[in-house]
């Protein structure tokens, strides 16, 4: 029995049923895979064509390795292709469909038909219990349930509204589990409104830079902090800052600590303005509206406090490095996040700890299993997070299929 009706409970239970095996696939919530559907806006980020472990966090980094080597983006790619769905390449190996993402959605459905799944949604799920041959007891609203396997595929907090709980964190943690502590992932940052108001303005700027942050790693001197960058394109909002930069920093961020924008990746500012000072009789704000836009330009000046007005052979040589300074490592400490409502997808969850990397089963309940978001590996933007769900979900089918062989073969 599988919980959990998104990206890797569908692929699972279709892998497990082509497999052989009886599967029931059970969703609480009344419309199918809604995080499928609203993803890579409305087309379906479905893989990325470069995923390694490396575009991956977690507490354990070399956890998903396992899975991810023995169903690589090459094969679900080729499923893809099978089924004649039109995709292209939009951004560092990122695939979306031409079309639209319910194309993967009936993909999924169609290789659960294929797999003879019985599917049950909406049906809510009271509670789960071991029982004594091993298996589990299910409550739930179509009565009581038992199966010999049961997998958690019930993905994580972001995006209430389409139905996410906290029932997949709440099983493993009542069922002897550690959990790393969930939070937001891949969402927009904020600030404090007073911080903030100088850009308000700024809204709708979009731009692209080179954003890093260090995370502390709970190790002394050298080893405290791991910075981690992205070059990407940053987006101003009215209360803080997104895009595909902000988000990939979101994963690495901790509240308290700073981020670090370079606005003008490959660019020496300085020089440009020494140069120009020689140069140009433009005003200082014409001349900085030259490399950012006249909306950012004048903000920036006024945020720093510094005459825009004035002809370039007058500004001051430290005046000018103070602004190539502030454009190229900008240093801003955000006050949160856009929360679970904005966010794509939940970092943390079950700790890899408790789980096989091989098979995804749980090392304290050996017929129980969790795959997708519910567990701590947490992708990137652009199509990680969607291999992930693929990959573990065949990892734990062909766990599943093991598993019954290993039970018939007893004497």
């Amino acid at each position: 029995m599988v919980i959990g009706a998104g990206a890797a409970g569908l692929f699972c239970a279709a892998q497990a049923g082509q497999l052989g095996l009886k599967v029931v696939l059970i969703d609480h919530a009344p419309k199918l895979a809604e995080k499928i559907r609203i993803s890579g806006g409305g087309r379906c980020n479905f893989t990325n064509r470069e995923a390694t472990p490396a575009n991956y966090v977690s507490e354990n980094p070399h956890f998903a390795r396992s899975a991810l080597a023995r169903y690589p983006s090459s094969e679900f790619i080729a499923l893809v292709q099978r089924y004649g769905i039109a995709f292209h390449e939009k951004h560092k190996g990122q695939l979306f469909c031409d079309d639209s993402a319910e194309q993967i959605i009936r993909m999924l459905l169609t290789e659960c038909e294929r797999g003879g799944v019985e599917r049950w949604q909406p049906c809510s799920v009271s509670d789960v219990q071991s029982d004594e041959a091993g298996g589990w007891r299910l409550q739930t609203d179509r009565g009581v349930v038992h199966t010999p396997q049961l997998v958690i595929a019930t993905g994580g907090l972001p995006v209430p509204k389409i139905g996410a709980t906290d029932f997949g964190l709440k099983l493993a943690e009542r069922l002897g589990h550690r959990l790393v502590a969930p939070r937001t992932a891949l969402v927009p940052l904020t600030f404090a409104a007073n911080d903030w108001a100088p850009f308000v303005p700024m809204a709708g700027i979009a731009m692209p830079v080179c954003i890093s942050t260090r995370t502390p790693t709970g190790g002394k001197g050298k080893k405290a902090f791991v910075e981690t960058q992205f070059f990407e394109d940053l987006l101003f909002t009215h209360r803080g800052l997104s895009g595909p930069a902000v988000l990939q920093i979101s994963s690495f961020w901790r509240p308290g600590h700073a981020i670090t924008i370079d606005l003008l990746p490959g660019t020496d500012v300085l020089e440009h303005l020494l140069k120009a000072k020689q140069q140009s009789r433009r005003h200082l704000g014409n001349e900085l509206a030259g490399l950012l836009t006249q909306r950012l330009a004048d903000a920036w000046l006024q945020m720093l406090g510094v005459d825009g007005t004035q002809a370039m052979p007058q500004v001051p040589d430290a005046q000018l490095r103070r602004i190539a300074e502030s454009l190229q490592a900008w240093s801003l400490t955000p006050a949160g996040t856009e929360g679970w409502n904005k966010a794509e997808v939940m970092a943390g969850g079950v700790d890899t700890r408790d789980l096989s990397s091989q098979t995804m089963a749980s090392k304290h309940h050996p017929s129980l299993y969790f795959i997708g978001e519910v567990v701590d590996v947490t992708g990137w933007l652009g199509g990680y997070n969607f291999q992930w769900a693929w990959a573990s979900a065949v990892a734990c089918a062909q766990a599943l299929k093991q598993s019954q062989q290993d039970t018939l073969s007893k004497p």
